[in-house]
């Protein structure tokens, strides 16, 4: 829901700053997420597409984590990404600035240590996490 949520605020002139410089792509946009984090129409695309795809994979345990751990993988290829290439190069067709990097850094780390953290199948007693098993009442021996 977030990155659904920054997706469109990156259409909202005022939440957006410079929102007259927004272009579709590269590091021509001036645009900035909050004065902040520079976005374009690719990149609020971007986020709001990871967006959908967070909704629809959180539907089954399997899923959300694949999508936690997929999507902490590409956020920390953009991380490097970022780091690579010159902001005010060709290369840059996201667009990226140093705000961006680091909140990539962030949304890679949290996002694959909660799906490696969601992993576990049992709890500390040795039973399945999510089972019925699990939260029956069982008697004292």
């Amino acid at each position: 829901m977030v990155f659904l949520a920054v997706g469109v605020l990156g259409f909202i002139p005022g939440i957006t700053t410079n929102y007259d410089q927004l272009t579709f792509a590269g590091h021509h946009s001036e645009a900035a997420l909050l004065g902040i984090f520079n976005v374009s129409v690719l990149h609020n695309l971007v986020h709001l597409a990871f967006g959908v795809a967070g909704v629809m994979l959180a539907r089954t345990f399997d899923s959300a984590r694949s999508y936690l751990i997929g999507g902490g993988v590409v956020y920390l290829l953009l991380f490097v990404y970022g780091l690579v290439i010159d902001h005010d190069s060709a290369a840059n067709v996201v667009p990226v600035n140093d705000a961006d990097n680091w909140l990539h850094l962030f949304l890679s780390i949290a996002m694959i240590g909660l799906g490696v953290a969601l992993g576990r199948r049992r709890d500390d007693t040795g039973r399945p996490v999510g089972s019925d098993s699990a939260t029956q009442v069982r008697p004292l021996r």
